[in-house]
């Protein structure tokens, strides 16, 4: 079982940030590719009452299926965000999705980006263009967390430790949107006011 630890930040310059990643040691590693998420959950959310989630994704020609938990021993108060995570490559979500749906799964909820995937030998950063806004993620060890985010100049006040569900309920909120996807399209049906 491995525990993923990461921070989100805003990004409002996506060429700046790329500059500065450039410069801090990162080398460019996946190009900017769509990627499509589907969550999958029990009909009566029990999953997510758990802070659970159950994942198919499609990225740059991948598939993977995905199970993420909190860890049995949670830190108490900080600034970084732990799940244990476990991951598989599958030769097609499709078939997953079958298989969840006849276990009594549920597409819960789904979410879409850009991504692009930059690493510095160490760690990662991944950049992602949302339909609420562009964020990255500094994925690795607290210790290297905090020395990347030092190097492209992202103050421990700019970490975000939420989900992008959690971001785009909050994005809900603030617009009071009606959307219950993070897709383009559904992002773009409430700004248009449909």
């Amino acid at each position: 079982m491995a525990i993923e630890t990461e921070i989100k930040f805003k990004v409002t310059d996506l060429s700046g940030l790329a500059e500065r990643l450039s410069a801090a040691g990162f080398t460019l590693h996946t190009p900017r590719a769509f990627e499509s998420n589907v969550l999958y959950d029990t009909p009566d959310r029990s999953m997510r009452a758990r802070t659970e989630i159950l994942r198919i994704r499609s990225y740059n020609g991948r598939w993977t299926v995905t199970h993420k938990r909190l860890p049995d021993n949670r830190p108490g108060v900080d600034t970084h965000k732990h799940r244990i995570e476990t991951e598989s490559d599958v030769a097609d979500g499709r078939a997953f999705e079958e298989i969840f749906k006849s276990l009594g799964l549920v597409p819960a909820f789904e979410y879409e980006k850009w991504r692009t995937e930059w690493h510095d030998g160490e760690g990662h950063c991944v950049v992602d263009e949302t339909p609420i806004g562009n964020y990255a993620e500094l994925e690795g060890t607290p210790e290297w967390i905090d020395r990347a985010a030092a190097r492209i100049s992202i103050g421990r006040e700019d970490y975000i430790t939420l989900s992008y569900g959690r971001l785009f309920e909050q994005w809900c909120i603030e617009h009071q949107a009606q959307a219950t996807d993070l897709t383009f399209a559904a992002v773009a049906n409430c700004a248009s006011g449909r």
